[in-house]
């Protein structure tokens, strides 16, 4: 029982057969530094006993969709990076921040959520869970410990993120937490600018944690993914019975290319930070540019705070040009950034750069705010190219 052939004599089987159920096996032992990648959806029993559908697989595999060995590898390490009882892999951030909505928020549900929330987010909050009899309030990012105002009694979750991955305002997140668990209350965090490294989530209270391992963990732009941390049993027992009856598969591939992105994370979050550091303190003594939104700097919203939790920053911040730049003076100058590619996300090796002129929540910024994502290029390169593009953009438009 429980062999490919169930005793049957390989030798004797139609060649047909022999396709589907072969004999011979490749002897096992092969140690590898490389992960394996464990691909598959139907896993088989040696007995009908042992058939159970358990989607905590915590003795034994049972179907493909809770995780095969190589999801669920990258799922312990994330778990032990992030300090937390335990992980879920999504087939991307976005789906892992619907994932938490999901198991937290139900019809009456109120979801407290920042003003500087991931755009996403804030579309997926205010539209789809809307339609869910969802009630959704904004709050200010730098509200601290005042949030408790904000606290109903039908309140199910906070929502942070911190910074904000335009803005950059930097959250009092064990402020809110203390606000939250006085009222019984959720919270959990977008924590993919600190990587899950940067910022100890678990250490400050936070109830779960998300990250999109797009970013800083595949770190190469080529993968989708992101995890859903918890602090506790009772936390997991909300997110992973969701987490089951969702439906969120993920692609073993692509978890193997996240445990390699895992290995070099910590020397390329090293040089991002001194290399991002480097053109946003260029950036700040250029006459062209009004502030320079990076949590490093002092003059950052929340900069005390990004002081006081985190251990570091990251690759991507954004600038506030001029009064007088217009909509259009900002599109040449990104339009003329060689270097920086023009996209969205970050946390990749190649630097990117985005406006949002028609981002209603920026208010009177948004036609001048461009974010920057810093890569593994040599920052003097970048300076350069920056310098060229700024300066294109200072050009008349009739002298162009």
């Amino acid at each position: 029982m429980g062999d490919a052939n169930h005793g049957f004599a390989a030798g004797r089987l139609h060649w047909r057969t022999r396709l589907i159920a072969p004999g011979p096996m490749a002897p096992p032992g092969f140690h590898s530094l490389a992960p394996a990648v464990h691909r598959g959806s139907t896993v088989v029993f040696d007995r009908l006993g042992d058939a159970v559908d358990d989607w905590r697989q915590a003795e034994r595999y049972t179907y493909g969709l809770y995780g095969t060995p190589t999801t669920l590898e990258l799922g312990l390490r994330i778990k032990a990076l992030d300090g937390g009882y335990h992980c879920v892999v999504a087939p991307g951030g976005q789906a892992a921040i619907a994932l938490v909505f999901m198991a937290y928020c139900r019809a009456g549900s109120h979801v407290l959520v920042p003003g500087s929330v991931y755009g996403p987010t804030a579309e997926l909050a205010e539209d789809l869970l809307a339609g869910f009899g969802v009630e959704v309030e904004r709050y200010d990012p730098l509200i601290g410990g005042a949030i408790a105002s904000r606290i109903r009694p039908e309140t199910s979750l906070i929502w942070c993120e911190s910074p904000g991955s335009i803005t950059m305002e930097v959250q009092d997140v064990p402020a809110i937490v203390a606000a939250a668990r006085a009222r019984g209350v959720a919270v959990a965090l977008d924590n993919t600018y600190a990587a899950g490294v940067l910022f100890d989530a678990f250490a400050h209270g936070v109830d779960v944690s998300v990250q999109a391992l797009t970013k800083y963990v595949g770190g190469h732009s080529d993968i989708l993914l992101g995890t859903v941390s918890v602090a506790n049993g009772a936390a997991y027992e909300t997110v992973g019975r969701a987490h089951r009856l969702v439906g969120m598969a993920v692609s073993p591939d692509d978890c193997a290319l996240a445990l390699r992105g895992l290995q070099t994370l910590g020397v390329r979050l090293d040089r991002l930070e001194r290399s991002t550091l480097t053109v946003a303190r260029w950036l700040k003594e250029r006459a062209e540019v009004a502030a320079v939104l990076h949590p490093a700097l002092p003059d950052c919203p929340g900069h005390e705070i990004w002081a006081r939790d985190f251990t570091g920053s990251a690759s991507v911040f954004s600038i506030v040009l001029k009064d007088d730049w217009t909509a259009a003076r900002t599109a040449r100058f990104v339009d003329a950034l060689r270097l920086f590619r023009i996209g969205f996300s970050w946390g990749g090796v190649t630097s990117l750069v985005m406006a949002y002129p028609d981002s209603a929540r920026l208010g009177a910024r948004r036609e001048r705010l461009v974010r920057l994502n810093v890569g593994l290029e040599e920052p003097a390169d970048l300076i350069d190219d920056l310098r060229q593009a700024l300066e294109l953009g200072t050009v008349p438009v009739k002298s162009l």
